[in-house]
């Protein structure tokens, strides 16, 4: 039986694949389906795209291991919501 639940397993294990074609299948049967509407689209890649990102930020953040450099992102963070 093909359900919400198992898909999110294979998604927790990396099968991303057999997750989304599981998601697709629960959509033909309920098209109304909000949970597996949102897995289809984050699985599939197609996540809206945010306009305006900082990319040195960006590569700052994911390139970060001091704490030094948490606590600058942070202030960046708070300064960038201000």
């Amino acid at each position: 039986m093909q359900t919400l639940t198992l898909a999110n397993i294979y998604e927790l294990q990396g099968l991303k694949e057999e997750a989304l074609e599981i998601y697709k299948e629960i959509l033909k049967k309920d098209p109304l389906n909000s949970d597996a509407k949102i897995a289809v689209r984050r699985l599939s890649g197609m996540r809206k795209k945010f306009l305006n990102v900082n990319t040195e930020m960006k590569e700052f953040f994911v390139k970060m291991e001091a704490n030094v450099e948490f606590n600058e992102f942070e202030r960046w963070l708070l300064k960038s919501w201000n």
